[in-house]
């Protein structure tokens, strides 16, 4: 990043002696219920937090203030569905240097006669947080290309696997076909990828038993092959969308400004601006952080431009949010632990009751008061 932003980074760790200039630190200190319910057993519910509060420059250019709380890239944790969002991105820089092929064209993977496209991948994801989709452009891709061009940005991940399907973690890639108006189907792949690296962290093996096949399991679950994008790479993620400027040209997603603008435009909108029914998809459903505990529509003042990613007990949204009353923005990246039982793959976690309130009340915490 440039040293000309005046980057100030406050570290906070989970020590008492904590500096309170930390704005993080004050949020979770509060006597809210929603807060206070994790915060008192913080240990098992893992709270790690980015904090950036963004200040517009009169020559144009931003600063950040950052804080953090409880982050440890060592630590694991379990990324859920934001991998889709740097996934996404590469796929759109891929797109770019094909030839007669552009986010309208349809495409097939494998076998499949259902097209889909570039566009429609990307409204599904970022509005709807769609599995298909992603795995999808995980074939078009393959995973040895995606952790190599993450790396070459400056960005620590391994995706490893698709998401909610059998076989996830194959490394051949079915063979993705584009239609072209005046030439052959463009095809890419099959991609041959290389094994899964297993990487040394900390916090791989968690809980105390797996529900397989319909069986409980009595042994911790174990993540080690599974996808890993901490925190600090994702909020590093949003950065670069947001304000790429604030980067080398080597570090950013190299995306068209239209791409780019699409992108941003699809992680603003809620389900029902894009024809969802609003009674099963409510503005709150993918927007964790001062909505997520509500069913009513956001209010005019606050925009949010988010990816939220949910799965094996782990809530985690990253969101630029803006205040126009305040006239303020924020850049917030937030990862939660619920699972009380220790128990994965029985789909009683407590999202509702515990996850999703609590990250909501952090949001107005650190936004609203």
């Amino acid at each position: 990043m440039k040293t000309s932003l005046g980057l100030v980074l406050l570290v906070c760790c989970l020590l008492p002696t904590c500096s309170p200039q930390n704005p993080i630190e004050a949020a979770l200190a509060s006597n809210q219920p929603e807060v206070r319910q994790v915060m008192e057993n913080r240990a098992a519910h893992d709270v790690r937090v980015l904090y950036t509060e963004i200040i517009r420059n009169e020559d144009g250019s931003v600063h950040f203030t950052d804080y953090s709380y409880g982050v440890d890239d060592s630590k694991y944790f379990y990324p859920a569905s934001t991998v889709k969002l740097p996934v996404l991105l590469l796929a759109l820089e891929k797109l770019q240097t094909l030839d007669e092929v552009n986010r309208y064209s349809r495409y097939t993977v494998g076998e499949s006669t259902i097209g889909s496209s570039l566009t429609n991948d990307l409204w599904q994801i970022l509005v709807a947080s769609d599995d298909a989709a992603y795995n999808r452009l995980f074939e078009f891709l393959g995973k040895d290309d995606i952790n190599r061009r993450l790396q070459a940005k400056g960005i620590k991940a391994r995706i490893s696997h698709r998401l909610s399907i059998p076989d996830s973690d194959l490394l051949p890639t079915q063979p993705v076909r584009f239609s072209r108006a005046a030439a052959e189907p463009l095809q890419i792949g099959p991609i041959d990828n290389t094994a899964i690296e297993i990487l040394p962290l900390q916090n791989l093996i968690k809980g105390e038993a797996f529900m397989e096949n319909g069986k409980l399991i009595s042994a911790p679950f174990d993540f080690s092959e599974k996808n890993y994008l901490p925190l600090s790479s994702l909020h590093g993620i949003m950065k670069r969308l947001l304000f790429p400027q604030a980067f080398s040209e080597s570090e950013r997603f190299d995306l068209s400004d239209e791409h780019r603008s699409i992108v941003l435009q699809a992680m603003r909108t809620v389900p029902r601006e894009a024809g969802y029914d609003e009674a099963e998809y409510p503005d709150s459903r993918l927007k964790y952080l001062l909505f997520g505990d509500s069913n009513e529509r956001l209010p005019e003042h606050i925009k949010i431009t988010n990816k939220v990613g949910l799965a094996y007990g782990t809530l985690t949204d990253t969101a630029y949010i803006v205040d126009h009353q305040q006239q303020r923005e924020f850049l917030i990246s937030a990862t939660v632990h619920v699972n009380a039982n220790g128990i994965f793959n029985d789909n009683q976690y407590e999202y509702d009751g515990i996850g999703k309130p609590f990250l909501a009340e952090l949001g107005r915490q650190l936004v609203l008061d």
